[in-house]
């Protein structure tokens, strides 16, 4: 039997800064392919070339990364500041509503990063432009120089709800991250649960209420070394068990946890 495709949602970029491509980062793909046990499917995200009815037919699950570009203020009621960054529009207009239809339909999907900013603004929510300017707040972005392992190493604890979703997944509740963002939550959507978060009260796991199928959301980057990592993996291979019932049956399955 065929494996399972998982649709990886890229973003816009110039190469070089005048040779329009979409891209991502092959950890998304190997994380997927190695510990999803599926195929890795990088997307156009723009709706000059897909359609939400497309990528629903032809993929099982959904991968929403990471990337430089933010959401649109738009998406969530505010006006666009400098503070807000770059734009993606054609993500946003494809990421959106496909978010929305998975939750509805059971499809199975995992957020990160961006993509966890992005399922909370599906649902409703609004997100802060900058972390770091808001009282007693850390600055979880990027460090700006250093190797890709000390870019990526852990820098903070993330405590889950007890008895929750994430800690029954992990089997703690508490864990060691990276953080590499700017954005994050402002205000939970009506129907998105926090369940877990960073020590200066920054949102880091989130799922939908209510929803048929997996919809766990990370805003730190799990895909780096997920084969290795043992917070990663657990993450991933729950994904890949849901993508794969899906697969199957076009069953519904929330996060399988022990």
């Amino acid at each position: 039997m065929a494996k399972p495709v998982v649709g990886i949602i890229g973003n816009h970029y110039l190469l070089h800064d005048q040779y329009p491509v979409h891209a991502g980062g092959t950890m998304n793909s190997e994380a997927v392919a190695e510990v999803a046990r599926c195929v890795p499917l990088l997307i156009p995200s723009d709706p000059r070339f897909v359609t939400v009815e497309d990528l629903l037919s032809s993929c099982d699950g959904f991968l929403f990364t990471g990337g430089r570009p933010n959401v649109h203020p738009e998406e969530y009621g505010e006006d666009p500041t400098e503070a807000h960054g770059e734009f993606d529009r054609g993500r946003d207009a494809i990421a959106l509503p496909l978010i929305r239809a998975c939750v509805e339909r059971g499809q199975p999907f995992l957020g990160i990063c961006r993509g966890f900013q992005e399922v909370n603004v599906a649902m409703g929510g609004s997100l802060y432009p900058e972390i770091r300017d808001l009282p007693g707040r850390m600055n979880h972005r990027m460090p700006p120089d250093g190797t890709l392992e000390e870019k990526f190493e852990h820098r903070h604890k993330v405590s889950f709800t007890t008895g929750g979703v994430f800690d029954r997944l992990m089997g703690s509740t508490e864990v060691m991250t990276n953080t590499l963002h700017g954005q994050g939550i402002k205000v939970p959507g009506p129907r998105v649960v926090v369940d877990g978060t960073a020590p200066d009260g920054t949102p880091e796991a989130i799922y939908i209420d209510g929803a048929p199928g997996f919809t766990l959301s990370v805003q730190w980057h799990p895909e780096y070394r997920a084969a290795e990592d043992p917070v990663s993996r657990p993450l991933f291979a729950a994904f890949g068990e849901a993508t794969h019932a899906w697969a199957e049956s076009g069953t519904p399955r929330a996060a399988q946890v022990a």
